[in-house]
């Protein structure tokens, strides 16, 4: 069964997805939260049809102010999928570094495109 990381609850309970164990940037661990949403929906249609990705955007947005209590102490990283395929830009960067350590340190270049996959 996956679990939440502990200690990292907010007021509304709430916690993101994920916790590196290793510091990620400056020093701090990384922490992750994911979110798949669909660019059709009521919420997000009118920033949709403004431009491809900006729903993806917005909602990468609200991740880092729903986490701003921690962001001292932790690095924040949003990964926001739509379902009809963009990926928020910060999303996208990560999971390009993240697929190249991956790859140097399991030897196989092809370990970026299954991120992405």
């Amino acid at each position: 069964m996956h679990q939440k990381p502990l200690g990292l609850s907010r007021s509304d309970g709430k916690r993101p997805d994920g916790l590196s164990l290793v510091p990620w940037d400056a020093g701090k661990p990384l922490t992750r939260d994911v979110t798949v949403i669909c660019p059709l929906a009521d919420s997000c249609v009118v920033a949709a049809a403004r431009e491809t990705g900006l729903a993806a955007e917005e909602a990468a947005t609200c991740k880092y102010a729903k986490y701003s209590n921690i962001q001292t102490h932790h690095t924040i990283q949003p990964i926001v999928i739509e379902s009809l395929d963009p990926i928020n830009a910060s999303g996208r960067t990560f999971l390009s570094k993240f697929g190249h350590k991956l790859a140097d340190q399991l030897g196989d270049d092809r370990e970026i495109s299954f991120l992405f996959q």
